[in-house]
C-alpha cells in the first residue's frame, strides 16, 4: 500500500488506520511527520494507546540530525567504509557487503515492539522508542576489531523455506526465518507483491 499525506484523502485514510493500529513503525527525518501534520503529539491524539516506534539515519540532536540517510551512507560517514578500506588495503571506502546496519537495527526495532506490547498487556503503560542507523554503527564499531577478514559464508540449500513462489516478479524462493517458536507453524501470511498494489487497509 501507499499513501500521500498531501493529499487530503489519503491524510484521511492515514488518520482512520492510525486510529486503529496497535504500532506504528516510521523511517523518516525528524520532525518530517509533524512538517506533514502528524507529530507525537497529533499521533497520540488519533490514538494514545499507539506503540510508536521511529527511526533515523543521524540520530534525534545534533548537526546531522534532519539529514536524510540509509545504510551505505550511514557506513560511509561513520567510518566504517574507511575501516573496511584499512582492513582490505584497499585505494577506496570499503563498506560491508551486506546492509548490516539495517538488519541489525531492524532487530532491535522488533525487540523494542515486543517489549513494548508486553508492556502495555501487563501494565497498561504505552511505550515509544526512537533508533538511528548511526547508533548502530557506533554499538558495531565499539566491538573489538577481528585480526582477519573471514569469508562469508555461502547460502545453501537449506537456508530456502520449501517451495517455489509465483511472484509478478517470477518464480521466487524464501530464505527461512531466522528463528523458530516452539508450537508454532511460522509462515509468510502474504504473497509477495509489487510495491503500492495493496488496499490501503488493515487485512
Amino acid at each position: 500500500a501507499g499513501l500521500d499525506l498531501r493529499r487530503p484523502d489519503d491524510r484521511a485514510c492515514f488518520e482512520t488506520l492510525l486510529a486503529s493500529a496497535h504500532v506504528l513503525v516510521h523511517g523518516y527525518r525528524r520532525n518530517a511527520l509533524a512538517g506533514l501534520g502528524f507529530d507525537e503529539a497529533a499521533r497520540l491524539r488519533a490514538n494514545p494507546d499507539l506503540i510508536d516506534v521511529a527511526l533515523t539515519a543521524y540520530g534525534w540532536s545534533g548537526p546531522w540530525s534532519k539529514r536524510r540517510g540509509f545504510d551505505s551512507l550511514v557506513q560511509m560517514s561513520t567510518g566504517i567504509a574507511d575501516s573496511g578500506m584499512r582492513i582490505n588495503a584497499s585505494d577506496k571506502p570499503v563498506p560491508l557487503p551486506f546492509q548490516a546496519l539495517d538488519h541489525a537495527t531492524g532487530y532491535l526495532m522488533a525487540a523494542a515492539i515486543v517489549r513494548a506490547i508486553l508492556q502495555r498487556a501487563t501494565t497498561g503503560y504505552v511505550l515509544s522508542a526512537r533508533l538511528s542507523l548511526a547508533r548502530q554503527a557506533k554499538l558495531l564499531q565499539d566491538r573489538p576489531a577481528q585480526s582477519a577478514v573471514e569469508e562469508l559464508a555461502m547460502v545453501e540449500e537449506r537456508h530456502f523455506a520449501p517451495g517455489i513462489e509465483e511472484t509478478p516478479f517470477g518464480p521466487l524462493r524464501r530464505l527461512r526465518l531466522p528463528y523458530t517458536i516452539e508450537g508454532v507453524d511460522l509462515q509468510f501470511a502474504h504473497p509477495v507483491c509489487r510495491l503500492r498494489s495493496a488496499p490501503s487497509r488493515w487485512s
